[in-house]
């Protein structure tokens, strides 16, 4: 029942003004009742006696077959319609870009019961799911960094890139400052009043020729603000070396998060750095980001509707063939 109610709540007219002209039909009822019958000469009394039952019938079944067609008529002219989507266009937002480390090393299983990446797949995918109205784009990076969304509204994109992107796609290493830097270039043109990158890793600098204070510096330049999150617990953790007999094999191996730098690139564009040593934690991370970086947003809603004039149209074509059916059957109606 409730969605039913719900449902009926989204019932609109592209033609309202058409309902006036159910106000008519008062007044033909009250026209009808005030004119005055004509006179019909019977020869015989008993001929009136048996007639008359049924003529009441018939003219009030028919004037109300007829009633109930013109208001069926009148309610299809108005053409209702139900919104059954909405779709939302960007009019003015924050331009946000995720990098997203795919070493090797974001395989240790130190986020159980999944590795790093799967945990940090699904928190990056519950972020943009609560962020409609922003222009959010992707990068994966290891050894290099490859965008793999650019900055959109397509959310069903986003979230199944998201999903596609896995350790071994590109050569391996942590490329921090090209990620940085490829970010940066994707932010620089946009057209929103506030750009953001979230960088997720866990390891240190080793890889690409750019470093990640002069690519953190030029990135502050052209208004980007960083947010950097160090991906991994404390000690050691269990890591992917190579495949035996049962599938990939692992050893505890030190975990190494360049902690000052990450710091010191957040620091340099007015941005914060976070450690997250769990998965609670990397959930707990991306919904104060979410909340640190809310301003008001304009957008424009369009909404597709599905016309329903149909039911109504066909309802009053009905009727009136129900109602010549009875006149045929007993006679006009005065």
């Amino acid at each position: 029942m409730s969605e039913l109610l719900a449902w009926w709540g989204t019932i609109t007219f592209a033609s309202p003004w058409a309902l006036g002209a159910l106000v008519l039909l008062p007044a033909w009822w009250w026209m009808r009742r005030r004119r005055r019958p004509p006179a019909i000469v019977f020869s015989r009394t008993g001929m009136l006696a048996q007639a008359a039952p049924s003529r009441a019938w018939v003219t009030t079944g028919a004037v109300g077959l007829r009633t109930l067609a013109v208001a069926a008529m009148v309610l299809a002219l108005a053409r209702p319609r139900a919104g059954v989507r909405e779709e939302q266009v960007l009019s003015d937002g924050i331009d946000i870009m995720i990098a997203l480390d795919i070493s090797s090393s974001m395989l240790a299983e130190d986020f159980q019961p999944e590795n790093r990446l799967a945990v940090a797949k699904e928190r990056i995918k519950e972020f943009i799911l609560g962020r409609p109205g922003d222009r959010i784009g992707l990068i994966a990076f290891a050894g290099e960094a490859l965008t793999q969304v650019p900055l959109a509204v397509d959310y069903p994109v986003l979230l199944q890139a998201t999903d596609n992107i896995d350790a071994g796609m590109l050569e391996d290493g942590t490329a921090i400052g090209t990620a940085i830097a490829t970010a940066a270039n994707r932010l620089r043109d946009a057209p929103g009043r506030s750009r953001v990158l979230i960088l997720l890793t866990d390891g240190e600098n080793n890889r690409g020729a750019i470093d990640p204070r002069t690519a953190a510096q030029a990135a502050a330049t052209v208004g980007v603000r960083i947010y950097t999150i160090g991906v991994g617990t404390e000690g050691v953790a269990p890591v992917p070396v190579g495949r035996g007999l049962f599938g990939l094999r692992y050893e505890n191996r030190p975990v190494r998060i360049d902690e000052a730098l990450l710091q010191d690139v957040a620091r340099t564009t007015g941005g914060r750095y976070f450690r997250a040593r769990d998965a609670t934690a990397l959930q707990r991370i991306t919904e104060q980001i979410d909340v640190l970086e809310r301003v008001p947003v304009r957008v424009k809603r369009y909404v597709r509707y599905a016309d329903l004039y149909r039911g109504p149209l066909g309802a009053g074509l009905g009727l009136l063939v129900l109602e010549l059916l009875l006149l045929a059957w007993r006679g006009p109606i005065p």
